[in-house]
């Protein structure tokens, strides 16, 4: 599996931890090992263009997927592409948004930032040490289920992808946890 990674965001980050989440991600999701992506980290001014010009939305946001072409995903064993390498596409993450949402939300967990009053500070009870890359971690897994062709626009989408998400990031934080990293 080909994964880039390039930062352009004046951030430091662990890019090798990046790459490590997204192989895991598409490993347990079955990808094929010829599969490429492309990872690209930037700054809250940038995303905010990219949001706008893409999305419609005004500001910056934490991560944006740009999958290649329908027919080009190769989603797993079951769908051969003949040996030839597909791309993916592309995740856009912004380092700034994730360590503004990791010390505002302090948790991965998707109900933790529902509705209009989100806590400025974490709620009771959540990990204090929840950290940036925790944050990123998080959305690059958000991005590569994008990519493989999840939602979250409907109420039904959005539990399969959040709790598939959620399975995903345990399965990483578990590994990592062991002391191995990747997939």
């Amino acid at each position: 599996m080909s994964i880039e990674i390039a930062n352009e965001s004046g951030f430091d980050v662990d890019a090798d931890n990046i790459v490590a989440v997204a192989r895991h991600a598409l490993v347990q999701m079955g990808v094929n090992p010829l599969a490429e992506l492309s990872v690209l980290l930037v700054d809250s001014d940038y995303m905010a263009e990219l949001n706008h010009r893409w999305m419609d939305k005004d500001g910056p946001t934490d991560v944006l997927a740009f999958p290649m072409d329908e027919d080009t995903i190769d989603h797993g064993p079951s769908e051969s592409s003949g040996g030839q390498p597909s791309l993916l596409g592309d995740i856009v993450l912004c380092p700034e948004v994730a360590a503004s949402q990791a010390a505002r939300y302090g948790s991965a967990d998707p109900r933790m930032r529902t509705g209009d009053s989100v806590p400025e500070a974490p709620a009771p009870g959540l990990h204090g040490d929840y950290s940036t890359a925790d944050e990123l971690s998080m959305l690059t897994i958000h991005g590569v289920l994008h990519l493989l062709g999840y939602d979250h626009a409907e109420p039904e989408e959005e539990r399969e992808m959040f709790a598939l998400q959620g399975k995903l990031l345990d399965s990483w934080q578990a590994r990592t946890a062991g002391g191995a990293s990747g997939s």
